[in-house]
């Protein structure tokens, strides 16, 4: 597995986990669930972004990790 297919396969990760945040945090009535399931989505979406310009630098900046 190159690196590559590593960091998209983490990225496609990331993606579920903010999903399902957002899925719990839509269906819990708990104001303080809700609260912390939306704060941990946050930090996951800069996480996803973080990933996916990586995922960009990886597929410019290095031709063996195209995939």
């Amino acid at each position: 597995m190159t690196v590559s297919s590593q960091v998209k396969g983490c990225f496609a990760s990331v993606k579920n986990i903010e999903a399902t945040l957002e899925t719990l945090a839509n269906k819990t009535q708990d104001q303080e669930a809700k609260k912390a399931f939306k704060d941990v989505q946050t930090i996951m979406n800069t996480v996803q972004n973080d990933l996916e310009n990586q995922v960009l630098y990886l597929t410019k900046e290095e031709p063996q990790y195209k995939s």
